[in-house]
């Protein structure tokens, strides 16, 4: 089994993509109001602050810094997926079981990336909000409502129009295109 290598730093700042197992699922979006408290309850029991967020219909992308002294984002995530899992559960959602009789709502893993410094988190800030976009869930990134976005614009950080408006445009969003 391959061995995963975690950067625990304490006061850290994260880059995450949180995935569900089943990735044709729109379980996030439609029932949008659980990730939600899941991550205020997390927050309230071990806090931290969450820099910019975006959910998706079957994953997630957050950015989170820690306190100095705490560098545990796998107890919080723990928590995250745990309480988003009871609250479908509690709602009565239908939800596939493993052989095991464990959960098979999350892929077991996640992608985690140290934010090394302020260039860095400005482009995963971008990466976060332009998401729903690179994902043709719309053609602009104020048209998504499960994301940061809108709070950035509120207290000024980005204009109403940030990215403009993908219809008709052929960019490559930094992917290698085949000549």
């Amino acid at each position: 089994m391959v061995q995963y290598r975690r950067n625990f730093l304490p006061g850290g700042t994260y880059f995450f993509t949180v995935a569900l197992a089943d990735r044709r699922s729109r379980v996030l979006v439609d029932h949008v109001g659980q990730p939600r408290a899941a991550f205020q309850t997390a927050r309230r029991e071990r806090p931290f602050t969450i820099d910019a967020v975006v959910v998706l219909p079957d994953h997630l992308h957050a950015i989170f810094t820690l306190p100095s002294d705490d560098s545990d984002f796998p107890g919080r995530w723990r928590r995250i997926k745990g309480c988003f899992s009871r609250g479908l559960i509690d709602a009565a959602v239908d939800l596939k079981r493993r052989a095991n009789g464990e959960l098979a709502l999350w892929q077991r893993r996640y992608w985690e990336h140290t934010i090394r410094d302020e260039a860095d988190l400005e482009r995963h800030i971008d990466y976060v909000h332009f998401n729903p976009v690179k994902h043709s869930l719309v053609q602009r990134v104020r048209d998504w409502p499960h994301s940061s976005f809108h709070r950035y614009v509120r207290v000024g950080l980005l204009p109403d129009d940030w990215a403009g408006d993908a219809a008709g445009d052929e960019g490559s969003f930094g992917e290698v295109l085949d000549e």
